[in-house]
């Protein structure tokens, strides 16, 4: 075997179980105490070896006209190997065709070539004035199983109105794609100029997407297709979606939020230092995190929206709409929801995203022929006190952690190794249809 990692406490099939692992040509080849030949063995002292983690919800080098978000794909990807994420997968830019979807992937390909981790792409449309069908068998063929909308954005022309949505999600089941959707009620947002940061509640109320999500939720449950919320930002919006709409929750309507909408409450956005947490949705009332930490069950995958901008960016602005918004939150995600909730956050951020996105079993486990995409996480302890990639602040710095991360491996290559980053090339996944729509 390539390498054998000892004296692992292994998350294995929704336990921790003392073993070896062994790797070869980049997939995990056993599981098991039998001491077997290798040609290299990583000691992982009885620390916590854990899937891989997916980012399902990333922006990089995303450029918003005035300013770019701090990371490339090789900055974000150092980030991101050093929060044990493995696979992340960021976005096209929006289109509204068949020829510029293909210009899309061609640009975003190219950039993620220096990606240090392997990286997928979700499908972005503007409304749609193309063939639906048609746009969908494209991006299939690209290996995209994923297509992004928005709700509102109607100031930019990013919007994709209801009609639309109901033919995409009737689509959805027929040619067995996930629909993901930006999700906020355009009529509801409120675009002032003289608003501040400190307005960003009242720009993007709370009310804006718990009525957008119900709305959603009632044309899943008539089209039984399949529809995944993106940042989820309030836990009213959470509670209302499980009384109103339970059948459909994670078999056809699919949540994801955000760790930044566990760690800080709308208190964070006051004074000249609030503008560090600015990033839409915004976030909520204290009442919010606490009924999204009570329903954490309910909570399909974790992704962080990471959209990291240089401090001075923000300080500058003295208006929201000149302000960018967005975070880097790639590399601390784990950490701050390990905090939260021990064990029951790997599964939202290694097998929930694998087999949501199209990428289980290769993605998202430890198992006997899956990737070797794995991290060793050292319990101890403390609070956030490093940051790698693009940007120069964290808004997590001082948040409480349970440990430490020491090493990532991508297919079976060391990314980061007892602390310091390596060199390794990632690759682009083309991804299947998602596990429940095989059939």
């Amino acid at each position: 075997m390539d390498l054998r990692i000892k004296n692992a406490k292994a998350y294995v099939e929704g336990d921790f179980l003392s073993t070896d692992l062994y790797i070869d040509k980049g997939r995990i080849q056993r599981i098991t105490k039998d001491v077997l030949p290798a040609r290299e063995i990583y000691d992982a002292a009885g620390d916590l070896v854990i899937p891989g983690l997916i980012d399902p919800h990333v922006h990089i080098s995303l450029d918003l006209g005035g300013h770019v978000s701090a990371d490339d794909f090789r900055s974000g990807s150092i980030a991101a190997a050093f929060g044990g994420v493995t696979t992340i997968i960021d976005f096209l830019d929006p289109v509204d065709n068949r020829t510029d979807f293909e210009k899309a992937f061609a640009r975003r390909l190219k950039l993620a070539e220096k990606s240090l981790v392997d990286y997928a792409f979700h499908a972005t449309i503007k409304d749609l004035r193309d063939d639906a069908e048609a746009f969908v068998e494209a991006m299939r063929k690209k290996g995209i199983v994923t297509l992004k909308l928005f709700t509102t954005y109607s100031d930019s022309d990013r919007r994709t109105k209801d009609a639309t949505i109901k033919r995409l999600l009737a689509l959805s089941r027929k040619r067995h794609f996930l629909l993901l959707a930006h999700i906020e009620a355009d009529r509801l947002i409120r675009l002032d100029e003289d608003f501040t940061h400190e307005d960003l509640p009242k720009s993007r109320p709370r009310a804006s997407e718990t009525e957008e999500a119900l709305k959603l939720a009632r044309f899943v449950e008539a089209s039984q297709g399949h529809l995944y919320m993106v940042h989820l930002s309030s836990g009213k919006t959470l509670k209302q979606l499980n009384e109103e709409h339970p059948s459909i929750l994670g078999e056809h309507f699919f949540i994801e939020s955000c760790p930044q909408y566990f760690a800080f409450d709308e208190k964070r956005l006051a004074g000249e230092e609030g503008k560090l947490f600015t990033f839409a949705p915004p976030l909520r009332p204290r009442e919010d995190k606490e009924l999204l930490h009570a329903q954490f069950a309910r909570i399909d995958t974790i992704g962080t929206d990471h959209c990291p901008f240089l401090r001075k960016e923000k300080m500058e602005a003295d208006r929201l709409s000149t302000m960018p918004l967005g975070i880097g939150g790639v590399e601390h995600a784990f950490d701050v929801m390990y905090h939260y909730f021990g064990t029951e956050a790997i599964e939202r951020m290694s097998a929930n995203p694998a087999k949501i996105h199209g990428l289980y079993p290769r993605k998202g486990v430890l198992r006997e022929g899956s990737d070797a995409d794995l991290f060793v996480y050292k319990l101890e302890a403390g609070t956030i006190d490093t940051f790698h990639g693009g940007g120069d602040h964290t808004v997590y710095a001082g948040h409480p952690r349970k440990g430490r991360l020491r090493s990532t491996l991508s297919k079976g290559r060391f990314v980061v190794r007892d602390g310091n980053a390596e060199e390794t090339r990632g690759e682009y996944l083309e991804r299947e249809a998602p596990l429940w729509q095989k059939h």
